[in-house]
């Protein structure tokens, strides 16, 4: 499978491909912080099928993941949104970092990524329920350190940094885990290009050392 997955060359922030990293980043943690609406499944009722970046190792898992959103529909993602992430006490799946890391919620690992956003200048969104842990909120950071226009903070060298401490360790462990759960449909797809993607962004920075 390795010799498949082609790296992404981390060229300049003006570049197309940075901004298709980063365009990408933004719609997982789109759609992993909540069920797809409407209008976001009409966008991929014509999305292209070819995968958003080059390299064939993610073509496969970006057109199951297009054909999924393609057949369902708003409750029927909700519902099972709902059944994996949400559940009444412990959900099913958690999305949390610290889990896959430390084997609880709100332990060293979210600790440790507080002091590694305030280093970057960023703070937590008030109006969210999540603790900075969750998937989509390190899928988010990492966009924003891919587009962002503070050139101190949003460069390369941040950018292998944290995702070698907050999104490598543990983001593919909470794909099988969504995988291997016996209701998952539509996240199992997200699931599999997630992971897809993790690695040849891995594979990217292994490059620059």
């Amino acid at each position: 499978m390795a010799q498949d997955l082609k790296a992404l060359s981390f060229a300049t922030a003006d570049d197309s491909e940075e901004l298709a990293r980063a365009e990408l980043y933004g719609l997982l943690a789109r759609l992993w912080f909540a069920p797809p609406d409407e209008a976001l499944l009409q966008q991929f009722r014509v999305a292209v099928t070819e995968a958003p970046t080059p390299g064939a190792f993610l073509e496969a898992p970006w057109q199951d993941l297009v054909a999924a959103m393609r057949a369902t529909t708003v409750q029927a993602a909700a519902d099972e949104y709902d059944a994996l992430f949400q559940g009444v006490g412990k959900p099913e799946v958690f999305l949390y970092g610290s889990y896959y890391l430390a084997g609880f919620l709100n332990e060293k690992p979210l600790v440790q990524l507080r002091d590694d956003l305030a280093r970057l200048g960023l703070a937590r969104d008030e109006t969210r329920g999540e603790t900075e842990d969750h998937v989509a909120g390190v899928f988010e950071v990492m966009r924003y350190l891919i587009a962002g226009d503070d050139v101190a903070v949003c460069n390369l060298e941040q950018q292998r940094r944290f995702f070698r401490a907050h999104v490598q360790p543990w983001v593919e462990k909470m794909g099988d885990a969504v995988i291997a759960h016996p209701r998952a449909d539509l996240y199992a797809k997200l699931a599999a290009f997630t992971q897809a993607f993790v690695q040849v962004e891995t594979q990217g920075f292994d490059l620059l050392e």
